[in-house]
């Protein structure tokens, strides 16, 4: 349901979850508590007296729930601010080349400054590809690492490059870091949160990556001249020196160390600090739930060893999931191709001639982008995903088309800026942060990782397409450079109409319904393979009520402990309660 990542849009989704998860907890109490009582007494409890057990089990475990959501730990604070500096350079490098195209090197040729714009995003698809491999085999911290030494390294070449050689290899080196890194952030950030922080997390980090273009705007202004351009690329060096004074104090991915090691003691200590626990119980508890949402989210199924080009061929092959496979790669496609990436690398060279003060104008379009982000995240709480793609590529569209009438002189100069802003705004509510959402909520755990990964690649090869090509349509097409872009929109409007499916929707009953239907799946595969004989003489046989039964012999055996010691309490304690869905359940949190 909520995947191990960190992904901007996701706290509805994550609160629907959660009250899922109580309603489902408490019903379990609930048949717990009537069965203790016929067996006492030969009646089962009333209609109101269930609703009572049931309202107050779940009162119980909603505030234990949201007491996790504000647990919120300095190793998390850390591990946020690294992989927030992180996101903040993809996007500031998105948007650095904007404003000094004229006085880098001045005597470069239009190839050559293509080039070195469009080589961030060949190292970006280079990057990602390696990133994956990497964080699995040498660990996330360990990732983090090489992220910010490949910033620092190619910060550094940028800064102190003597020609436009030195640019295109260093804009290469710092795409790779960039595409590492949006692979590593939303999977380092999701292992260490909790799940009702997931959405939050990716969200601050979307904000940092928005925030580093309009930064990049903004320091344009004093530094984008001549004498201080190398000031400019110095930013990306700075960043990277920042993130290795954060790295001695980086935590491990607790999840990719039990993965390695089920008995890692030094998995349990990261646990412990991280979710400020006290009691080795809630630590093993813990522990549970990420060893059997690991077993459950491997994104190569049955056999660990398959590579993610087979996953997706696999994917392509499965008539269940086809559809979705390519809406979601046509959306990545739409994305790159509605020519948003030709502003934040070109809008500069797009206002000179139309506004007096090209730099201003590039600077409002980046703090747009910021708060038309903000925007999304609202409207994403209560609008469906086709309805946002449609406005969002409607309102594009539109713009694009009141674009090319400007620069052919049917409005003002100025309104080109405005409909720039309305471009850039309407791309923020759906084409934008929709395509990567709607990966994670179109597809299971398992082929998870091989559709981020192809849509990463796809992302990143379509980014450089926009790139390298943006200043030849300026120069051939002149005031109709923004046709190819309308074209591809109103594809995109036809498409979404005819093929793309809702995914936004589940009601908290729904996700009750999907959790005691994957519950059921689980423990009859369990029984099956573990116990069949005694299975079959059980008069039992709905497989949830068997682990009911199984976890409530447990927690008498618990509370007949208690009473020894004297801190047996009547009522069900919350993490008890949980325990019971999550070790069977934690797969889909």
């Amino acid at each position: 349901m909520v995947p191990f990542a960190a992904v901007f849009g996701l706290q509805g989704k994550e609160r629907n979850i959660t009250r899922a998860y109580a309603e489902y907890a408490a019903d379990l109490d609930a048949m717990g508590e009537d069965h203790a009582a016929y067996a006492r007494t030969n009646r089962h409890l009333s209609a109101a007296e269930l609703d009572a057990r049931r309202s107050h089990a779940s009162l119980l475990l909603l505030e234990e729930l949201e007491q996790d959501a504000v647990i919120i730990t300095t190793p998390l604070i850390v591990a946020l601010f690294a992989a927030g500096i992180s996101q903040f350079l993809v996007g500031y490098n998105t948007g650095v080349m904007n404003a000094p195209s004229s006085v880098v090197f001045p005597d470069h040729t239009t190839f050559e400054w293509s080039l070195a714009v469009a080589a961030f995003a060949v190292g970006g698809p280079a990057g990602a590809a390696v990133g994956g491999s990497v964080v699995d085999r040498r660990g996330r911290r360990a990732g983090m690492g090489v992220v910010s030494y490949t910033f620092l390294v190619g910060g550094l070449l940028q800064t102190f490059a003597g020609n436009m050689m030195c640019i295109i290899v260093a804009r290469f080196i710092i795409g790779f870091a960039s595409g590492f890194s949006s692979v590593l952030v939303p999977i380092y950030l999701g292992e260490l949160a909790p799940p009702t922080l997931r959405g939050t997390l990716g969200t601050l980090t979307q904000f940092a990556l928005v925030i580093g273009i309009f930064a990049s705007d903004l320091l344009a202004f004093p530094f984008a001249t001549e004498r201080s351009w190398r000031v400019l690329f110095s930013v990306t060096a700075l960043g990277a020196i920042a993130q290795l004074l954060c790295f001695p104090f980086l935590i491990e991915s607790p999840r990719w160390m039990l993965a390695r090691n089920r008995s890692s003691r030094a998995a349990r200590n990261i646990i412990k600090k991280l979710r400020g626990l006290r009691h080795e119980g809630e630590v093993e508890m813990e522990v549970n739930h990420f060893v059997s949402a690991s077993h459950a989210q491997a994104c190569s199924g049955d056999d660990d060893h398959t590579s993610s080009g087979t996953a997706f061929m696999a994917m392509l092959r499965d008539r269940r999931v086809r559809r979705l496979l390519v809406c979601s790669l046509v959306l990545q496609v739409a994305q790159q191709l509605s020519g948003i990436n030709a502003v934040f690398y070109y809008s500069t060279m797009f206002f000179e001639g139309l506004i007096t003060n090209p730099l201003l104008g590039t600077a409002i379009v980046g703090g747009v982008n910021v708060a038309a982000t903000y925007i999304a995240l609202l409207l994403m709480e209560n609008s469906n995903r086709r309805t946002l793609i449609l406005w969002s590529s409607g309102g594009m569209l539109i713009s694009s088309i009141a674009l090319v009438l400007c620069l052919l002189g049917y409005f003002s100069s100025m309104a080109s800026l405005f409909f720039v802003i309305a471009y850039v705004s309407f791309f923020e509510i759906g084409l934008g942060p929709i395509p990567w959402l709607i990966v994670a909520e179109m597809f299971e755990t398992r082929p998870l990782c091989a559709q981020v990964s192809a849509s990463c690649q796809l992302n990143w090869c379509c980014n450089f397409v926009v790139g390298f090509v943006f200043p030849y349509l300026n120069l051939y097409l002149g005031a109709f450079s923004f046709v190819p872009f309308a074209i591809v929109l109103l594809m995109t409007i036809i498409f979404v109409i005819a093929l793309l499916p809702e995914t936004k929707g589940t009601t908290p009953e729904e996700l009750r319904d999907e959790i005691r239907t994957s519950l059921s799946a689980i423990l009859a595969m369990s029984d099956d393979s573990t116990d069949a004989a005694a299975n079959s003489s059980s008069s039992i046989g709905n497989p949830i009520d068997v682990e009911w039964r199984r976890a409530m012999d447990d927690l008498r055996r618990q509370e007949e402990e208690d009473m020894k010691r004297g801190t047996y309490s009547k009522y069900i304690h919350p993490s008890e309660a949980l325990s019971v869905v999550f070790s069977c359940c934690s797969s889909n949190a």
